[in-house]
C-alpha cells in the first residue's frame, strides 16, 4: 500500500520529506492539489516511452499521476518521488489569496483552480475561493431596513449590522436608499458616482460600488436620489426596477439596504429587490404606528407583485428601562410578533456620537452597550438565516397588527 497522500492534513509524511523514502506507486484514490491518484491497475498503458520531466528516466505511464497537463503543455513522472520532487523543490511560493511569500510544505497549500496552479499559505486562504464559490451558487441574503417612521435609529442599524457582519468574515454590501445619504457620512464616504447614476443613467452597479472597511463595501447615494422618484413615475413596472438593474451584483452574503422613512417608489424597488425586513421601532408609541403601515405595505408588495417575503425581526431602539413607555412598547411588540421581537437596542450615547467621527460603533466604542446591544443583533441575524430552518414567511404577521 501506498503513502497516504492527505490533501487537507498534516505535513506530507509527517516532518520527513517524500524524496528520503523510496518511489511507490499508489492505488489508492487521494488528491494533493490539482492531482487526481486513481488506480489504473489492470487498465491498459497510457503511452510509451515517456520521459520523466524530473529525472529524465524512460518509463510506461500506467497511473493518472503520472501524466499531468499544465499550462506549457503535459509533463510526466516516473514515480511518486518524481512527482513529489516537482511540487515541493521550489522554495517559496506566493499566495494566490493574500499573495504572501511562503514556503510550500504541505499538500492542500497547491491546488489546480479555474485552469491554472494555484498555491495558499493557510487553510484560510485555501477555502476562500471555496467560499466565494458558495456565495455565487447560494446568492446573499438581502434584508432592507425599513420603519416609514423616522427616528428609529434605521441608519445606525444597517450601519452597525453591516459592519457587525462584516467583522465575522461576511462579505457584504450595504446600501443607502435614503436621499440624506447618511450611511456614507457613517462610514466615511465622500461624493461619486452612486445609486442615482444606477438607478437612472443605467451604470453598472460595480462602478458605484466602493470598499469602506475589509468585507464592507458601499453603494452610495446622495441629494441625487429624489430625482429617482420621477424617473420611477414614468417606468413601466417601476418596482422591479432596481433588482433588473441589480440583477448581475454577486459575491456578497448580505446586502443590507438601509431605506428612508416613506413609502415611495424607491422603497417599494428595495422591498421587491429584498428578501427580508428588519424594523427597528423607537420605543414610542408613533412608532408602532408606523409598523403597522409597513406591515400593510408587505402585504401589498406580496399579492400584487407575487413577491415573498419575510419579517426576519423586530428591533425595538432607545430602550430605556427607567421609562414605562418602553416597557409598554416592548408588552405590544411580544403580543403582536411574538419570537420576532429581538433583545432591544439600549439608550446610549455612543451611538450618537460614532458618526461624527466617521466610525461604527465597533470602531468608535467597542465596549460599549450599544457595541454590546448590536453584536447580539447581529448574532441573532446570523443565527435566523443561516440555520437550516430560516425565518418564516411574513403573511401571519399582516394579519395581527
Amino acid at each position: 500500500m501506498g503513502q497516504d497522500l492527505t490533501p487537507w492534513g498534516s505535513p506530507i509524511d509527517g516532518e520527513i520529506s517524500v524524496r528520503d523514502h523510496a518511489p511507490v506507486v499508489c492505488d489508492r484514490r487521494a488528491v494533493v492539489g490539482d492531482v487526481s491518484l486513481t488506480s489504473l491497475g489492470g487498465i491498459a498503458s497510457m503511452g510509451e516511452g515517456s520521459r520523466c520531466s524530473v529525472c529524465g528516466a524512460t518509463f510506461v505511464v500506467s497511473f493518472s499521476y503520472q501524466r499531468q497537463s499544465t499550462n506549457a503543455g503535459d509533463v510526466h513522472y516516473c514515480s511518486q518521488r518524481c512527482h513529489q520532487t516537482a511540487l515541493f523543490d521550489a522554495p517559496h511560493k506566493q499566495c494566490s489569496s493574500c499573495k504572501a511569500e511562503f514556503e510550500l510544505k504541505y499538500a492542500y497549500q497547491q491546488a489546480f483552480v479555474a485552469g491554472s496552479q494555484s498555491y495558499y499559505c493557510s487553510l484560510e486562504c485555501r477555502e476562500r475561493p471555496v467560499q466565494e464559490e458558495r456565495r455565487l451558487r447560494r446568492g446573499a441574503h438581502r434584508i432592507a431596513v425599513m420603519n416609514q417612521k423616522g427616528g428609529t435609529g434605521k441608519t445606525t442599524t444597517a450601519v452597525s449590522l453591516a459592519h457587525g457582519l462584516a467583522k465575522r468574515g461576511r462579505r457584504v454590501l450595504i446600501i443607502d436608499m435614503d436621499s440624506q445619504g447618511n450611511v456614507g457620512v457613517c462610514l466615511g464616504q465622500g461624493d461619486g458616482l452612486n445609486l442615482y447614476h444606477v438607478m437612472v443613467e443605467g451604470l453598472p452597479p460595480e462602478a458605484a460600488i466602493v470598499q469602506t472597511r475589509e468585507g464592507l463595501d458601499l453603494l452610495p447615494s446622495d441629494n441625487r436620489l429624489a430625482k429617482v422618484e420621477v424617473h420611477l413615475a414614468h417606468v413601466k413596472d417601476a418596482a422591479r426596477t432596481m433588482k433588473n438593474r441589480l440583477r448581475e451584483v454577486r459575491g456578497y452574503d448580505y446586502v443590507i439596504l438601509d431605506c428612508g422613512p416613506s413609502l415611495s417608489l424607491l422603497n417599494q424597488n428595495a422591498l421587491y429587490f429584498a428578501d427580508h425586513v428588519l424594523i427597528p421601532v423607537a420605543c414610542d408609541y408613533l412608532s408602532l404606528v408606523g409598523v403597522k403601515q409597513i406591515l400593510r405595505t408587505l402585504k401589498s408588495i406580496q399579492s400584487t407583485l407575487n413577491h415573498p417575503i419575510t419579517v426576519m425581526g423586530v428591533l425595538p431602539t432607545f430602550y430605556d428601562v427607567r421609562n414605562r413607555i418602553s416597557h409598554e412598547v416592548i408588552r405590544t411588540l411580544d403580543r403582536y410578533f411574538k419570537d420576532k421581537v429581538l433583545e432591544p437596542v439600549r439608550v446610549n450615547t455612543r451611538l450618537k456620537e460614532a458618526p461624527a467621527q466617521q466610525q461604527s460603533i465597533f470602531e468608535y466604542a467597542p465596549t460599549s452597550a450599544g457595541a454590546e446591544d448590536y453584536d447580539r443583533l447581529v448574532t441573532a441575524i446570523e443565527q435566523r438565516l443561516e440555520s437550516p430552518d430560516g425565518p418564516s414567511v411574513m403573511s401571519g404577521f399582516a394579519t395581527g397588527a
